[in-house]
Formats: structure tokens, C-alpha cells, sequence
């Protein structure tokens, strides 16, 4: 794991109070590689935790086609969470999905923020291109919206940001990724929620985690993995991210840090 130096949190959540997050990814709707019980076992555990927010960062469908995103549809509407924040990944971006994407779910850059968080998705993907790309355009809009000092800023993308350990050789990786670090170390981003990999792991650079999920409900697994989600819960001037595994639903601790 590669860190920086870690500095004094100026971030604090009240001693009373709970932030939880599902961040789920890889989905993969659509395709044969998706199991139903998987699938069905993740909407029972997630509404059982009654997280106060759920992050999906892509990969919701196979290929992107009207018919997958019928399958999304009607599955999201299972999870008994009021907050959703969702993403597009490069396979919905196939067959011109983005467009039925922005249909269904307004934006390809959802914001969500409360008195302590501030979570801004981002559209990491490129119709029918599977590497990933921010676009110096979107830098604005990052900037704008995870620039107060006093609250946790969290951004989420389907790509992830630094190659991922065990998944081959890197060809995905954003075209602007080390720009998107650097603005993710100038706007003291602490959290940056990514897929893609079907591989779960986090890599910590300045004071900034990055967490990429595993797919949570397709076979397309890495080596003898199991599919998983994350659990990130904020209290005080820390979180913990915890993994699950959605077969048989044990928890794992990845990882305790200050925010």
C-alpha cells in the first residue's frame, strides 16, 4: 500500500452521529455472467444494514442496451434506500447506453451532500471505448463542488485512478488520471469510490483513500475472489470500510483510518 504523510483530520462528525455507505459495483445486469441469487442476496443485506446512502460506481448493465437497463431499473427498485448515487461505467456507455443512462437517472454527475459530506459522481467512461477519461472539462465542476474546507469530500467514478494489483496488464486506466490525483490532493478529496477491476483494493496516496469495489453480483471474478461490496461508516473524525462477502455474507475489516 502506498501512503503519504497523514495529517491533523479537520473534519468531525458528532460523537452521536452515523454516516453509513453501501458502495456497490460491477453489477453486470444484462449478461450471462450475472447471478440472480447474488444479485438478490445483496438487495437482502443492503436494506437489512438500512445504510443512509448507497453508491454505485458503474457497470450497472452488460452491454448498455434498452433491455439491460429495464433489468436495472426494476432491481434498483428493490433497495429500500431513499439515496442512491450512481455512475456510468464503460460497458453502459456501450450502444449509446449513456443516452438511456441520463434518461433514467437525470445525470451522468450526481451530487449528493448533507451538513458533514460532500459526494460528487463523476462519468469516467466513453461511448464504446472501455478506457477511462475526466476531461479537463469536468475539472471545474469538481472543484466547485468538493471546495468547502469544513465538510468530507468524496468522489466517485466507475475508473480506477491507479492500477490495481493482480488484474493484468493496465489498459483502462484514465488518459488524465494523474491530473485527476492532483486535483484530488489540491481539494483535500479523502475518498475516491471506483470499480472496473471486479478486484477490491485500496491504495492511499497524500491523505487521499483510494477504494476500488469488486463486482458485487457477476462471475466475471479475479483468481478464486468471491463477488463483494463495501461498507464505509464515518463517526467522529474517522471511518472503517469494511468488505463483504455476498456469498456468504461475512464481514471483513480492510481498513480503520482518520477522515
Amino acid at each position: 500500500m502506498a501512503s503519504g504523510q497523514n495529517l491533523p483530520s479537520s473534519f468531525q462528525l458528532p460523537m452521536n452521529k452515523r454516516f453509513n455507505i453501501i458502495h456497490l459495483s460491477d453489477l453486470h445486469l444484462g449478461g450471462g455472467y450475472f447471478v440472480r441469487e447474488w444479485g438478490e442476496r445483496v438487495v437482502e443485506m443492503v436494506n437489512s444494514m438500512q445504510p443512509d446512502l448507497v453508491v454505485i460506481s458503474g457497470d450497472l448493465t452488460t452491454e448498455g442496451h434498452v433491455h439491460e437497463y429495464d433489468q436495472v431499473t426494476h432491481y434498483l427498485k428493490s433497495f429500500q434506500v431513499r439515496n442512491q448515487l450512481i455512475v456510468p461505467g464503460n460497458h453502459d456507455a456501450r450502444n449509446e447506453g449513456y443516452v438511456i443512462f441520463e434518461e433514467l437517472f437525470g445525470t451522468r454527475y450526481p451530487f449528493y451532500e448533507n451538513e458533514h459530506l460532500l459526494i460528487l459522481g463523476v462519468d469516467s467512461s466513453q461511448p464504446d471505448i472501455d478506457d477511462g477519461h475526466i476531461g479537463r472539462s469536468n475539472y471545474p465542476l469538481i472543484t466547485s463542488r468538493l471546495n468547502d474546507p469544513k465538510r468530507i469530500k468524496i468522489l466517485a467514478m466507475h475508473h480506477h485512478l491507479v492500477p490495481i494489483p493482480g488484474t493484468g496488464r493496465e489498459r483502462h486506466i484514465p488518459t488524465d488520471a494523474g491530473d485527476v490525483l492532483k486535483l484530488c490532493v489540491d481539494l483535500d478529496i479523502r475518498i475516491v469510490l471506483s470499480g472496473h477491476k471486479h478486484l477490491p483494493w485500496v491504495w492511499h496516496i497524500e491523505n487521499t483513500w483510494l477504494i476500488t469495489g469488486g463486482t458485487a453480483t457477476s462471475q466475471r471474478l479475479k483468481g478464486r475472489t468471491y463477488p463483494s461490496f463495501n461498507i464505509l461508516t464515518f463517526a467522529d473524525n474517522s471511518f472503517s470500510l469494511h468488505e463483504v462477502n455476498v456469498i456468504t455474507g461475512a464481514q471483513q475489516v480492510k481498513l480503520s483510518a482518520p477522515v
